[in-house]
C-alpha cells in the first residue's frame, strides 16, 4: 500500500482540512505529517510570531499521537523531497498558497518532486473562495471591494470538509528537528495557540458577541471583537468553519464582510504580486514624502502625544495585535499627518503582529494611504481626536494603554494638552492635525 506525505503550512489543524483528507485517501498505508522550518520565513519572523507558531506546532504535534509532527529545517525544495523519498511517499499533499513567495516555493518543490515521479497535490486554500475564482462577467478581476463582495457571495463556498475519524499517522524516523522552544518576549501577552483554542474562542464569540458585532467591532474599549485573525493566519481554523456558523442578522452580515475583505485582499495580491511592497497606484510613488526620523520613532513607541494613536501603538507592542479600528487610525496618522510612506508602517506592523497576513496588511495600509484598491480614499483623512471621541467616548481604551492619562476623564482624555495642567510625563502633540491635513491634500493635488 502507498504512503502519502501531508506538508502542513498555514493549515495547522485536523478539522475541515481538505488537503489532509486527500492525503488520507491517497495514503492507504499511512500519512507522514511534515512541517518545514523554512529559514526564509522563520528567520525573518519576529520573536512573538515565532513563539506563537512554535506553540501551535506543539499543539498540532500532540494531537497526532505517538507519531508526532515530523519537523525539519531547511530549503523546502530539498527537505520535502528528502522526506518523501525517505518514506516512499507516492504523493505529497498541501493546501494552495497564493502569496508571491509561496507560489515560487511551491513551483520549485513541485519540480523537484516531479523529478522523482512524486506529484505535489494542491487541495483547497486558506480561503473560503480561493484567489482567482471570483471574476467579472468579462473574466477580469475586481479592483473595488463592493462589487467583489456581491460576486463573492453569489459564487458561494463549500461546506466545511467532513471530519476524519482516524488517521494512520506514520513517523519516518531519522533526521528530525525539534520544534523550537521560543520564549515569549518580556511584557508580551499572546493568545493560547492551537485548533482547540481557536474553536473555543469562536464558540464564545458566536454565543456572546456576534449579534451585536456590527456596533461593537468599532469600539476598542469594549474589546468584543472575535480575535480570530491569528487563528485564521495560521490555519488553526478555516473561514468555511466560521461562515457555516453565520446566519442572518446585522452582526452576521458585518462579520461576513470582514471575512470577505480578507479574501478580497488575497485576490488583489494574487493579481498584483508587486503590490506587496510597491504602490498599487503607481502615481503615488511620485508624491512628496518626508524622511523618517524622530517622528517615526515616536509613532512606533506610542509617544506622539495623540492619545488614541499612542494607545493603539502600545497595544501592538504589548499584545502583538491591534484593534482594527486603531490600525486604520494609526496608519492614517503616519501617512497623512507625518507624511511618511506607507511601507514604513507596514514594516513595523510586520515586525510585531502575530496575526501578520501579507495581503491584508499591505493592502490595508495602501487603502489608508490612498494608493490602494478604491476610488478616491485619499480624502479619508482620519482626525484622530474625532476618531477617539467617536469610538472611545468614555476614554476606556486610551486609559487602558496610556497610564499617564489614567486620571483624565473623557472627553479631555483625547485632548489632554488643552487642560490647564496637562499630565506630567505625557508628551505634547507631535503635530497639528488641521495643518497637516491641509498639507497632505496639497501634496495629493500635486500628483493628480
Amino acid at each position: 500500500m502507498p504512503t502519502s506525505l501531508m506538508w502542513f503550512r498555514r493549515d495547522l489543524r485536523l478539522g475541515d482540512n481538505p488537503a489532509l483528507r486527500d492525503a488520507v485517501d491517497a495514503g492507504g498505508d499511512g500519512v507522514v505529517p511534515l512541517f518545514v522550518l523554512d529559514p526564509r520565513l522563520w528567520d525573518a519572523a519576529p520573536p512573538a510570531r515565532r513563539a506563537y507558531l512554535a506553540g501551535s506546532l506543539s499543539d498540532l504535534s500532540a494531537r497526532l499521537g505517538d507519531a508526532g509532527l515530523h519537523v525539519v529545517r531547511g530549503d523546502p525544495a530539498t527537505e520535502v523531497v528528502r522526506a518523501a523519498r525517505q518514506v516512499g511517499a507516492a504523493s505529497v499533499h498541501v493546501a494552495g498558497d497564493h502569496t508571491p513567495y509561496g507560489r515560487r516555493r511551491d513551483a520549485e518543490v513541485g519540480e523537484a518532486l516531479a523529478a522523482h515521479g512524486v506529484p505535489l497535490v494542491r487541495t483547497g486554500s486558506p480561503y473560503a473562495v480561493a484567489p482567482g475564482r471570483v471574476t467579472k462577467g468579462d473574466g477580469g478581476r475586481y479592483r473595488v471591494f463592493t462589487p467583489y463582495y456581491a460576486a463573492w457571495r453569489a459564487h458561494g463556498w463549500r461546506d466545511p470538509a467532513p471530519g476524519i475519524r482516524a488517521v494512520p499517522w506514520l513517523s519516518p524516523g531519522g533526521r528530525t528537528h525539534r520544534i523550537p522552544e521560543v520564549a515569549v518576549p518580556d511584557g508580551l501577552a499572546l493568545p493560547t495557540p492551537g485548533e482547540a483554542s481557536a474553536r473555543r474562542r469562536w464558540r464564545a464569540f458566536v454565543a456572546e458577541d456576534l449579534d451585536d458585532y456590527g456596533r461593537q467591532r468599532d469600539l476598542p474599549g469594549e474589546d468584543r471583537t472575535s480575535r480570530m485573525s491569528v487563528h485564521l493566519r495560521w490555519g488553526e481554523i478555516h473561514p468555511r468553519t466560521l461562515l457555516a456558523d453565520l446566519g442572518a442578522g446585522a452582526g452576521a452580515e458585518a462579520y461576513r464582510r470582514e471575512l470577505a475583505f480578507r479574501e478580497f485582499y488575497a485576490d488583489v495580491l494574487d493579481q498584483r504580486p508587486d503590490s506587496a511592497w510597491d504602490y498599487y497606484a503607481p502615481a503615488f510613488a511620485s508624491m512628496q514624502y518626508d524622511r523618517p526620523g524622530g517622528d517615526l520613532e515616536a509613532w512606533q513607541q506610542g509617544r506622539t502625544g495623540i492619545p488614541i494613536v499612542d494607545a493603539g501603538m502600545r497595544q501592538l507592542l504589548a499584545e502583538g495585535w491591534m484593534h482594527n479600528r486603531l490600525r486604520m487610525i494609526v496608519a492614517s496618522f503616519l501617512v497623512k499627518d507625518l507624511h511618511l510612506e506607507w511601507q514604513h508602517g507596514a514594516r513595523h506592523f510586520a515586525a510585531h503582529l502575530v496575526d501578520f497576513d501579507l495581503a491584508s496588511n499591505q493592502h490595508g495600509w495602501q487603502w489608508v494611504a490612498g494608493c490602494g484598491t478604491d476610488a478616491a480614499p485619499y480624502f479619508r483623512i482620519f482626525n484622530p481626536v474625532a476618531q477617539g471621541r467617536r469610538f472611545d467616548p468614555d476614554g476606556t481604551y486610551v486609559r487602558r494603554w496610556v497610564p499617564e492619562l489614567a486620571d483624565v476623564a473623557a472627553p479631555a482624555v483625547h485632548e489632554p494638552w488643552l487642560l490647564p495642567d496637562p499630565p506630567a510625563g505625557y508628551p505634547p502633540p507631535l503635530v497639528d492635525h488641521d495643518a497637516e491635513r491641509r498639507e497632505a491634500l496639497r501634496r495629493y493635488e500635486a500628483i493628480r
